[in-house]
């Protein structure tokens, strides 16, 4: 077996450059904060002010009324993004005073369904939104990640309220109105190191989706986390807190590794080291050590490949001249996950060369049992149970064409054949996926050289038409009425013998077709 290429060792420590270039002065923090997106700091000012004006509630006389950004959105501004959402945390104002503020600063605009929780929602328009929240404290009553009583309290420090968060860079507050970082857990100490570190290790243990969080958060912003918040993690999963979490929310936080970080093998090789691969994704895990040939796969094993492919097709997803939907990105990046797992049931040494014969059609079922254990919509596994068998077809069709084993006619018929079979998912998809597969690998210039085989598929679809209507009939049954045949069983048969005429390439037009039924009606 080829021994796969040794993991990378966590990049940033205290004595290195700060990959993430968060600034160290308050001046500047301060000056990212205030470049955030004008209308969503306008509202959190509008409402900091008033909140600031409001006399002390006699429910809570020794609390200050205090309006102050939290979490993502202060994170983000330290780390110069720009985030289209923002949470505001209320301090010293009772749930039903904060209803009654926020329905006469933003009338309509005021979602109350998480009243319950002392959590509302504003609607900004365009996109933009903000959650604005009383501090919450949590108290365990029982197993799962609905197992504690979640309640408001006004009166919580700052650093009781950021406590609560996942991650230090999480507990970070701001004054909107003054542009004051409040950092009680070191969290932009944090984020210039490139590291993922628990806020609470208590805490954190509440609620298991949070080692999830921590795997997309690791790709997302490419952190590492620190040595006792990955053992941390680690003994989570192996005790088997993360059993108890319902598909959707997993599948919520895979979704987000997928669509939003710019390596997501970063952090599936997060969930290879603490432990969820091996022990709740086997298909994923018989990926590693799992041999490829060497003159085709230098990398190393169908792990490091299926890494890499990854990372491609996290590439290709973000080139805006592909005109892809967020559905057929989702699409992709699923696919490339799956496109090889027939490789380990497939994979043996014939004539002194790995081999890993059948393995795309050996996908199918391994790429089911692996989705199965999420929620992807069920045309999202059908997509990718495609591509696991499909993926190869584009470059198969190529190299055949080169040789002369195939002409014009020949490919173009294969292309539609093969739309067909793939149908409903887009070709798009498909041509994305392979090209992923084929730039995911050590080979010089790989990654950067035209994907020639996606260049001449997409010719002959672009030029025949063949994406208009790839699983329509050359025959109706209008024509065969027009052709003296009675309404019956008989009409399916032979628009069933004309398609699969059409399929050996002995039929190309309607008007071939109907020449073809001559005697047979």
């Amino acid at each position: 077996m080829h021994d796969r290429m040794p993991q990378t060792p966590p990049r940033h420590t205290e004595t290195e450059p700060d990959p993430h270039h968060v600034p160290t002065d308050a001046r500047t923090l301060r000056e990212r904060l205030f470049a955030q997106d004008r209308e969503l700091l306008e509202a959190a000012n509008k409402l900091a002010t008033t909140v600031r004006a409001m006399p002390r509630d006699p429910e809570y006389p020794d609390t200050e009324p205090r309006a102050l950004l939290v979490g993502g959105f202060v994170r983000d501004a330290v780390l110069g993004l720009k985030p289209k959402d923002a949470d505001l945390e209320i301090y010293g104002v009772s749930p039903k005073r904060l209803e009654q503020l926020l329905d006469q600063l933003f009338p309509e605009r005021v979602n109350t369904v998480g009243r319950a929780f002392g959590v509302f929602k504003i609607n900004l328009g365009e996109g933009l939104d903000f959650d604005v929240s009383i501090p919450r404290r949590e108290s365990k009553t029982g197993r799962g990640h609905k197992g504690f009583e979640v309640y408001g309290d006004p009166t919580m420090t700052i650093e009781d309220a950021a406590r609560r968060r996942d991650f230090t860079m999480n507990s970070l507050a701001a004054d909107p109105l003054t542009g004051e970082i409040y950092d009680p857990f070191g969290g932009v100490d944090d984020l210039r190191r490139g590291t993922l570190r628990v806020t609470d290790v208590e805490r954190f243990q509440d609620d298991p989706l949070r080692v999830y969080r921590a795997l997309q958060f690791a790709a997302r912003l490419d952190l590492a986390p620190d040595v006792k918040s990955r053992e941390l993690m680690r003994e989570m999963v192996a005790r088997g807190d993360l059993d108890e979490l319902p598909k959707e929310r997993i599948t919520d936080e895979i979704k987000k590794l997928f669509m939003k970080a710019p390596r997501p093998s970063t952090g599936f090789e997060l969930a290879r080291e603490i432990g969820i691969v091996k022990r709740d994704e086997p298909e994923l895990h018989a990926l590693i050590d799992c041999p490829q040939e060497l003159e085709w796969h230098p990398e190393g094993d169908a792990w490091v490949h299926t890494m890499m492919v990854l990372d491609e097709a996290a590439k290709l997803i973000r080139q805006p001249e592909r005109g892809l939907s967020d559905v057929e990105r989702l699409q992709i990046m699923l696919g490339a996950l799956c496109h090889d797992l027939g490789k380990p049931a497939t994979t043996a040494l014939v004539d002194g060369r790995t081999r890993s014969l059948g393995h795309e059609e050996a996908g199918e079922e391994p790429t089911k049992a692996l989705c199965a254990k999420w929620s992807f919509a069920q045309d999202d596994v059908a997509a990718a149970v495609a591509i696991a068998r499909e993926h190869l077809k584009p470059s198969v069709f190529a190299r055949a064409y080169e040789k002369g084993e195939m002409n014009d006619a020949n490919y173009v018929n294969a292309v539609r054949r093969l739309l067909k079979r793939i149908h409903p998912m887009s070709w798009k998809v498909l041509i994305a996926a392979s090209e992923a597969d084929s730039r995911g690998r050590a080979i010089p210039s790989m990654d950067t050289a035209p994907y020639a085989p996606g260049e001449r598929f997409t010719k002959a679809i672009k030029t025949n038409k063949l994406d208009e209507a790839p699983t329509k009939p050359l025959i109706q049954g209008r024509d065969l009425l027009e052709l003296g045949l009675k309404p019956g069983p008989r009409m399916g048969e032979l628009i069933k013998l004309v398609e699969e005429a059409r399929d050996r390439g002995d039929i190309k037009t309607r008007d071939e077709a109907l020449a073809f039924l001559q005697g047979k009606v």
